[in-house]
């Protein structure tokens, strides 16, 4: 484990030095020749805690959050690229992650920052908001651990080669977690509120912000408690880290009861609102939120008039691009259960609404659909977009009808159905987080990438409500919450009388099927499974897309290659379901009937009790042997 350390130090000082340069605070690194730069040159002004606490920004947030190719190989996406998947349970222990060194380096930055603030000898009050930034961002390189791994070593100090954590055992997973809910208590009390930071200053932290993630990681740690228990700790001396608690520790309930207060304390703050431009945008509202840039939208709409953003990366079309595939690759594809969550216009799922028009024809189940499906799935035959200056016909010209572009392109979008080449934008078409801007190329998109968001926070309040009713929440509460993010998706609220008449429906059902919707593709689909429980039963089935048999796609041509039909049954080895399946655990999921195709078997995808956390790299127990490894690694 040595060397998640001793590079560190180098890190540390770089990222101090990267951290003035990135804020335009040149004038103070000639005030000491560049040669001699050591840890004390730092340090010493308000402004150089808050040019070091600015580089954790950029160090720690990246454009997937979560991981797992955001949601790639889940139940819930038509994407199976990466192999071997992740969700194929076979994955190596690998000698070296990412995660594990990654975080350990940013940790030891934090830790820098709070223990040069002990021995800062001006106001403390002028350095508190940067204190607190640390401790916030030590909790977050500890969560994003925890997710992984379960329990590691807690680090709060700078490590040298005589420090026993470097050498010493795992903490367990319910050590960790109080150790981010004490950081993030700091962070609450120190950090801003969102409604004092100016417009220049947005994308840092806020009170508020502590807030959600805190109340992100209670609801975490009180479900996955709840419905996994020890199942993947180990017991600490032959496997695993162990299930010790501190005394301090809190129940399950109370965990439940933290996430739901500190939800409250959000949505009362009135610091953030979902954004709602149905008017101007019609059915692809939420498609625009995702790619928000000035230019990048037909209102004219810019990031100042996103507030619903939490915790997020800032992107720049001239100081930080994103610098991902993601445009040109289109990875956040539907499976055909996705597609069957997605709720209709009354409010109810496929199989019970009286307004869903089935599947006969290319285009009848995008009919009378919650908006987050028009937004982020292209409809068959329909007219898009495409972006840069010629990629898919170029980049969005508004007020400008497709005939008159100029580009002499077909913009009509016809679904690929010819074979599971490349394994991704197969049989449906995801559009999440891909850019229409015309100067947008590959590689090149600025919007910003959201790690936390009011929806999440709207989510959690309805989802602890739930578990702490016993299944049971009131009108009044998913007013508050849910059927916010149900209104703007232009579906009926959730009611107890709306579900009333079906058996198979539970409160605590439709809220887990809308965080499913609501976070596709924001790298958390495989976390909230485990931590509910269930990820073998949701993951170990079947991956189907469209139905084919028996419907238009059978026999329809593509109208941009007169004479070739849209779809070839023989380019997919696996055929179609000839027989009902269910996909879920929960019953009030859309069973797949018979004619859809197959896209990946359920003898490929073998998820287990193991997979809920990952091995240790083999390089830190080798250099570490007292990190025991994981239960079944």
């Amino acid at each position: 484990m040595k060397n998640i350390n001793f590079n560190i130090k180098r890190i540390g000082i770089t990222a101090v030095i990267s951290a003035f340069m990135l804020t335009g605070c040149s004038d103070y690194l000639d005030q000491e020749p560049q040669d001699s730069v050591t840890e004390a040159v730092y340090f010493k002004t308000p402004e150089h805690f808050e040019a070091a606490s600015n580089f954790f920004y950029r160090a720690s947030f990246g454009y997937v959050a979560g991981g797992n190719g955001g949601d790639e190989s889940s139940d819930l996406s038509g994407n199976i690229s990466e192999q071997p998947t992740y969700v194929s349970g076979n994955k190596p222990i690998p000698t070296a992650d990412g995660i594990w060194s990654s975080n350990y380096n940013q940790l030891r930055e934090a830790n820098q920052l709070i223990e040069k603030a002990r021995e800062y000898e001006g106001d403390q009050a002028d350095i508190e908001a940067y204190v607190a930034t640390a401790h916030f961002f030590r909790a977050w390189n500890h969560y994003k651990l925890l997710i992984r791994f379960g329990g590691v070593p807690i680090v709060t100090s700078s490590l040298d080669v005589t420090s026993e954590v470097l050498y010493g055992p795992r903490n367990s997973r319910y050590e960790v977690i109080w150790q981010i809910l004490k950081d993030l208590d700091v962070a609450i009390a120190g950090l801003p509120s969102e409604n004092s930071i100016g417009d220049s200053e947005k994308g840092k932290l806020s009170s508020e912000a502590a807030k959600s993630f805190k109340a992100r990681i209670a609801l975490y740690a009180a479900t996955y408690e709840k419905y996994v228990g020890t199942a993947t700790d180990g017991d600490g001396n032959s496997v695993g880290a162990g299930t010790a608690k501190p005394a301090e520790y809190p129940s399950v309930e109370q965990l439940f009861t933290q996430a739901k207060q500190e939800s409250l304390d959000v949505i009362n703050s009135g610091a953030y609102e979902l954004w709602d431009h149905r008017a101007e945008l019609g059915d692809r509202n939420l498609f625009y939120l995702f790619t928000l840039e000035d230019g990048s939208n037909p209102a004219g709409l810019t990031k100042a008039d996103n507030r619903e953003f939490i915790i997020y990366t800032v992107y720049d079309f001239t100081l930080r691009q994103i610098g991902q595939n993601i445009s040109h690759a289109k990875p956040y594809t539907p499976s055909r259960k996705l597609m069957d969550m997605y709720l209709c216009e009354d409010g109810l799922p496929v199989q019970y609404s009286s307004v869903f028009e089935g599947y006969d024809k290319m285009t009848s189940e995008f009919q009378n659909r919650d908006y987050r499906l028009t937004s982020f799935v292209w409809e068959p035959i329909k007219q898009y977009w495409g972006y840069g200056a010629n990629v898919d016909g170029g980049g969005a010209q508004y007020g400008v009808d497709f005939e008159d572009a100029g580009t002499g392109y077909d913009y009509r979008y016809v679904p690929q159905l010819l074979n599971p080449s490349g394994g991704r934008g197969v049989g449906y078409q995801g559009v999440k987080f891909v850019t229409e801007h015309k100067l947008r190329e590959t590689r090149s998109e600025s919007f910003n990438f959201p790690h936390l968001r009011y929806a999440e926070v709207l989510l959690t309040y309805a989802e602890a409500t739930v578990e702490l009713g016993g299944g049971a929440i009131s009108d009044g509460d998913l007013d508050l919450s849910i059927n916010k993010i149900r209104e703007r998706s232009n579906v009926a609220p959730l009611t107890n009388a709306l579900i009333a008449p079906f058996s198979d429906l539970t409160m605590l059902g439709e809220i887990r099927r809308e965080r499913g919707i609501e976070l596709f593709g924001e790298g958390q689909r495989f976390t909230d499974l485990k931590r509910w429980g269930i990820a073998e039963g949701e993951l170990n089935h079947d991956l189907t897309l469209n139905y084919v048999d028996g419907t238009e796609f059978e026999t329809a041509e593509n109208p941009k290659n007169p004479g070739a039909l849209i779809y070839n049954p023989s380019g997919f080895s696996y055929g179609t379901t000839d027989t009902e399946e269910s996909v879920s655990t929960y019953p009030g999921i859309a069973n797949v009937k018979p004619g859809a195709l197959i896209f990946d078997i359920k003898g490929n995808r073998n998820f287990s009790i193991k997979n809920y956390v990952d091995p240790i790299p083999s390089d830190q127990i080798r250099l570490n042997p007292a990190l025991l490894q994981n239960p079944g690694w």
